[in-house]
C-alpha cells in the first residue's frame, strides 16, 4: 500500500521547486496558481508583503531573481490538507534600482492543498550570517 502522505511529501517538494522556477523565470501564470490569494512573505530584513505586491514587483522588473534554489534537503511535514517546507536557500536578487542581494537564507512555506492542488500561504525568509550555515 502506498503511504498517502508520502506521497502528498513528493508532491508538495516538487511544488516548491516549480514554484522557485516561476519566481526565476518569471512565470507568472504558474507563480500566480501556486500562490494563494491571501499569501504573505516575510522578508529576512523583517518586512511583510502580500501575493500582489509580490508578484507585482517580480512581473515589474523591481524584483529579478537570477538565483532561488535549494541549498540543503528540502523538508517536508504534511497534516492532511497543510503542510510545511524548510531549507537553506540560495538566493541571487538583482533589483530595478541597481541593488543586488546575493545570500543564503532559512526558507520556510506553508503551504494548504484546495480543490487538489497545493497553494503557498505563508512564506518566511531568514538569512544565515556567514558562516553559520550549519545551524
Amino acid at each position: 500500500m502506498t503511504d498517502p502522505s508520502g506521497d502528498r511529501a513528493a508532491e508538495l517538494r516538487t511544488t516548491e521547486r516549480r514554484r522557485l522556477r516561476a519566481l526565476v523565470e518569471g512565470d507568472l501564470a504558474v507563480a500566480h496558481e501556486l500562490h494563494a490569494d491571501d499569501y504573505q512573505l516575510v522578508t529576512p530584513g523583517g518586512g511583510t508583503v502580500s501575493k500582489d505586491a509580490y508578484l507585482g514587483d517580480i512581473a515589474s522588473g523591481v524584483i529579478d531573481y537570477r538565483v532561488f534554489e535549494p541549498a540543503s534537503e528540502v523538508a517536508v511535514q504534511v497534516f492532511g490538507d497543510a503542510g510545511a517546507v524548510r531549507y537553506q536557500a540560495r538566493i541571487d536578487i538583482r533589483f530595478a534600482s541597481g541593488g543586488r542581494d546575493s545570500t543564503l537564507v532559512w526558507h520556510t512555506d506553508l503551504y494548504r492543498r484546495t480543490d487538489g492542488r497545493w497553494q503557498a500561504v505563508w512564506s518566511q525568509a531568514t538569512r544565515i550570517p556567514t558562516g553559520d550555515a550549519g545551524g
